[in-house]
């Protein structure tokens, strides 16, 4: 039976002192040309050292015209290397491992903070987006690469790629937004040519010790859970990413999908052959009883991310009351400030109904 505080190690070699991630979490707090601020070094650092086995940044832009949210840390350029050396470091004299997100937003990048259209694989009117031509695409991919490398250098752990919530490699995946007629569109093994490229391309640069992982999303924006199951196998059993991240919006419940349910979306994920991978799941894990019921349903670490807002040290008080339930909602903007979250940030939380009191 796996327990909360036991350590894990990933085929890498890199070790997670206890079962806890830290989500990437959308946070608004960082300066617009994408460099570190004083809010987000704190809010991260602060989760650190409240105890998470691994603290993942939020999502960062791998190119300037895929940010998404005002505010968003960035990994595109060398401006934003010394603020990463030292978010990376601060983790780490924590004893957590320090891993960023790589992104980009596509055609769900905020047209209000890039410079031209969105872009997507395929023309989508209602969105604005362009498609990207095919020399764009490996100018996409060799951004990711680079991002990894920049992220190595800065001192991270390892990377963590977005491929879920219909941001831009989600949009490669999804035959619902993906129309190209090229190498990058048609069949599944084309719709997941970026990701594997990527992949393929970041391990190749960035060596065997560096912790690689996929976040994806089997449900919503196009997914579709058999196909997303397809590519999560094809992940482990090509053998060069580390962790596996579901993102499942609800660990507990059935897919959307009429002929998948009969079962948890959970209990689909954890029926794929992990081999030597490791896998996290994220969606309403936010008691001590769900984590120890999470843990025990073959998934090696937990996603935390409403409960990790409320509690810096989520992970401590899980680990010293098996009973532990967060504090309920709503919550006062002066709790929230004194739990590391920025004015910005409050404000972005307010869009979650009944979170933050009015």
């Amino acid at each position: 039976m796996t327990q909360p505080s036991d350590t894990l190690t990933f085929r890498c070699g890199a070790i997670m002192k206890n079962r806890f991630m830290l989500a990437p979490l959308t946070n608004t707090q960082s300066h617009e040309d994408g460099t570190l601020s004083e809010e987000e070094f704190h809010w991260l650092t602060m989760r650190a050292r409240g105890g998470f086995g691994l603290v993942m940044t939020c999502a960062s832009h791998v190119q300037a015209n895929g940010k998404g949210f005002p505010g968003q840390l960035g990994i595109f350029g060398d401006q934003h290397i010394l603020g990463h050396q030292r978010l990376a470091g601060a983790i780490q004299a924590y004893g957590s491992v320090a891993v960023i997100q790589l992104y980009h937003g596509g055609m769900r990048a905020d047209p209000n903070l890039i410079e031209g259209p969105p872009v997507c694989p395929s023309t989508v009117e209602r969105k604005g987006a362009r498609a990207l031509t095919l020399h764009e695409i490996w100018e996409l991919r060799d951004d990711f690469i680079t991002a990894a490398e920049r992220a190595q250098k800065c001192g991270y752990s390892g990377v963590e790629i977005h491929g879920a919530h219909g941001y831009i490699i989600a949009q490669f995946l999804s035959a619902e937004i993906n129309k190209r007629a090229d190498a990058y569109g048609g069949s599944l093994e084309n719709r997941t040519r970026l990701l594997f490229e990527i992949v393929q391309g970041i391990r190749q640069a960035c060596g065997d010790e560096f912790l690689l992982g996929v976040r994806l999303s089997p449900e919503r924006f196009g997914m579709q859970l058999s196909e997303i199951k397809l590519v999560c196998q094809r992940l482990i059993d090509e053998g060069r990413i580390d962790f596996l991240d579901l993102s499942l919006w609800d660990c507990f419940k059935e897919p959307e999908e009429p002929q998948h349910q009969g079962k948890t979306l959970l209990n689909h994920i954890t029926e794929l052959d992990y081999k030597e991978v490791k896998l996290t799941v994220a969606g309403k894990i936010r008691t001590a009883n769900d984590v120890s019921t999470i843990l025990n349903s073959k998934v090696d670490f937990v996603t935390i991310g409403r409960a990790a807002i409320l509690h810096h040290d989520f992970p401590q008080k899980v680990l010293q009351d098996n009973n532990f339930e967060p504090v309920a909602l709503p919550v006062s903007r002066a709790y929230l400030e004194k739990e590391g979250l920025s004015d910005s940030f409050v404000t972005y939380m307010q869009r979650w109904a009944g979170f933050v009191e009015d």
